[in-house]
């Protein structure tokens, strides 16, 4: 059995009248993610955590914001297209751990629909989904409200 870990981090800009989605599901919220995508934050740092236990690059080689076809897409595509990728080499998903940087709006109450619908998509199980949610005590981009960040370690396993 061969073992293999790796790590995520994104960030993106919030602005007004954007819809937010998060983990999958949109967030209720005055602002939103901007990106070329629908700009999940926590999706993408889980696909770079993924591709990067299997050193496939990262999301940004695999899925260019270059490319028109990926502009406004639905970021559970991306992370269907990551778990093809994986198990195309064999790889299944251990699991994931997860931590979301976010002023507001507050993040536990959607934590579990998050899991529900990312386990859905990665065909794996929601105990193998960890998602935390954590502030910076109003320092930096994300404590002013102008901006999300997402860090993800992931356990990949081949058999």
């Amino acid at each position: 059995m061969k073992i293999r870990t790796g790590f995520g981090y994104d960030v993106h800009q919030l602005k007004e009248g954007l819809p937010f989605w998060l983990g999958g599901i949109e967030v209720p919220h005055t602002h939103g993610a901007l990106g070329h995508s629908d700009a999940d934050v926590l999706i993408h740092v889980i696909c770079d955590a993924l591709l990067g236990a299997a050193n496939l690059r990262d999301i940004g080689f695999h899925f260019p914001d270059t490319d028109p076809q990926y502009k406004g897409i639905d970021s559970k595509k991306l992370l269907s297209g990551v778990m093809r990728l994986l198990r195309e080499r064999g790889y299944e998903v251990g699991n994931i751990d997860s931590t979301i940087c976010l002023e507001q709006p507050k993040v536990n109450p959607h934590i579990p629909e998050m899991q529900r619908v990312l386990a859905a998509v990665m065909g794996i199980a929601e105990e193998d989904i960890s998602i935390k949610a954590t502030t910076t005590e109003k320092l930096g981009f994300v404590g002013t409200g102008e901006g999300v960040a997402a860090y993800a370690s992931v356990l990949i396993v081949k058999a």
